[in-house]
């Protein structure tokens, strides 16, 4: 049975200790300016997916995990060093999708933005279709004829 409480523990473990690892260098200088953001283990803590992102362009993103891949064993290396379980696990990397999905949202709260603007310019001078007052009134004691 998998515990998931100990997963993530390790998975944050691995994350210290590669960013830690990332901190000192590497001797690749296509290695940008690289962040890790996740790191999800399976439930038997054989595998790690460890998410990153790097600030730059689309090809200095490209190098870095170029970069990465070809240093995951060093860096495999580094986390079987520090952790104490009976097996080390495999690393993949995988580019994390914030920034483009936080440009997306963005994208989607200006144009929310703009319609909410535009209703309400709309709402200005509108006027009901109907009666002033379209709720039926409850006859009076008076109005019995």
């Amino acid at each position: 049975m998998a515990d998931h409480g100990r997963a993530a523990k390790l998975g944050d473990q691995v994350k210290e200790i590669i960013a830690r690892r990332l901190d000192k260098g590497l001797r690749d200088p296509r290695l940008g300016f690289v962040t890790i953001t996740d790191v999800r283990m399976t439930g038997d803590l054989q595998h790690a997916s460890v998410f990153f992102t790097v600030y730059g362009t689309e090809q200095e993103r490209e190098d870095s995990a170029a970069a990465l891949k070809a240093a995951t064993g060093l860096l495999r290396t580094e986390v079987g060093r520090n952790i104490h379980t009976r097996l080390t696990p495999t690393l993949e990397f995988i580019p994390d999708a914030i920034p483009e999905n936080a440009a997306h949202v963005a994208s989607l709260l200006a144009e929310a933005r703009e319609r909410d603007s535009a209703a309400a310019a709309l709402a200005a001078g509108a006027q009901y279709a109907g009666d002033p007052d379209p709720y039926v009134q409850p006859r009076g004691l008076d109005d019995d004829e």
